[in-house]
């Protein structure tokens, strides 16, 4: 007989409330960044003939606790049903003491968290240097 027996899964404690100076904080530094650093290395001019979807614009916005790095595309088909559309490829939720979990959309459409308690500029090098956050 086994000595392992199930039990109910605990859940995670919520995230702490993110003030709204905190809020103005973040999104005035990651827009800075990603004007210099994340849209030139990833935003090219449209190509000639397209005959994919292309990456026009990155921005970034907060919905609730959560900080989302979002990827607007172009769809250049005429069979396309709208044309662009907007893919979230980063989460930064804040866990307090001016640090971050940060997540990337799976292919499932799950967030998924790889890195935790991570301040401003460590998540930034994340997002600039590890390939699942991608735009």
């Amino acid at each position: 007989m086994s000595s392992y027996m199930w039990m109910p899964a605990t859940k995670r404690a919520p995230n702490p409330k993110v003030s709204p100076e905190t809020k103005a904080a973040l999104k005035a530094r990651a827009d800075q960044w990603v004007e210099e650093y994340l849209k030139p290395a990833n935003v090219q001019p449209p190509p000639e003939n397209p005959s994919f979807n292309y990456l026009v614009d990155i921005f970034t916005k907060w919905h609730g606790s959560f900080f989302y790095f979002c990827a607007t595309y172009h769809c250049p088909s005429p069979d396309a049903i709208s044309p662009s559309f907007e893919r979230k490829f980063a989460r930064m939720s804040y866990s307090g003491n001016n640090t971050y979990t940060l997540s990337y959309m799976r292919h499932t459409d799950k967030w998924h968290e790889v890195f935790y308690d991570q301040d401003i500029e460590q998540c930034f090098e994340l997002i600039a240097h590890e390939p699942c956050f991608l735009p």
